[in-house]
């Protein structure tokens, strides 16, 4: 609460809170995806209690073997589950933004998704849990290509009817 008083005094209008789930055998638990829900949720209620913008970014982790529908059946779990902590901490979802995860296969996979698979999955899962109040969706690239995320991204800003802007940010590589 104080560091988020801190930030706003300096200027700061956003903040990010991550939390990680992995999806392999026998996880994510559900103990897992409640206390990560809650404590993005309680990020997200004192980041607007110190009048910033919160980006709540519930990652499922791409690495792995799991197919797409593992991928879709995680990535729903967990963002119910954010958006039940959210209500619960009554964060007003009309303030803040969603920073996730694509449904895409795992890495590791022999059999990889195409891009309209991936957009319509991904899609799908968001209209089944993000609810419409949330102003925009920030796509991680997950460590996805260039190429791959922007097709990804590409495909899905060809759907009409999205309640939210959606977007994209690539973590920047820096060589040391």
């Amino acid at each position: 609460r104080e560091r988020l008083a801190d930030y706003r005094e300096i200027g700061a209008w956003f903040t990010k809170w991550r939390t990680v789930i992995t999806i392999g055998k026998a996880l994510p638990t559900r103990y897992c995806l409640e206390v990560n829900a809650h404590c993005q949720a309680r990020y997200a209620a004192l980041a607007q209690e110190a009048e910033l913008v919160p980006i709540v970014e519930p990652e499922t982790i791409m690495n792995g073997r799991h197919s797409i529908q593992q991928s879709y059946e995680v990535t729903l779990e967990t963002l119910h589950e954010v958006f039940r902590e959210l209500y619960r901490q009554r964060v007003a979802l009309e303030g803040m933004l969603l920073k996730t995860n694509m449904v895409v296969t795992g890495y590791d996979a022999e059999d990889r998704a195409g891009i309209d698979e991936v957009a319509q999955r991904t899609l799908h899962c968001l209209r089944q849990a993000v609810p419409a109040a949330v102003p925009g969706i920030v796509f991680l690239s997950g460590g996805q290509s260039d190429f791959d995320s922007s097709a990804h991204l590409s495909a899905m800003s060809k759907a009409t009817g999205l309640p939210w802007v959606i977007s994209f940010f690539r973590r920047e590589r820096y060589k040391a």
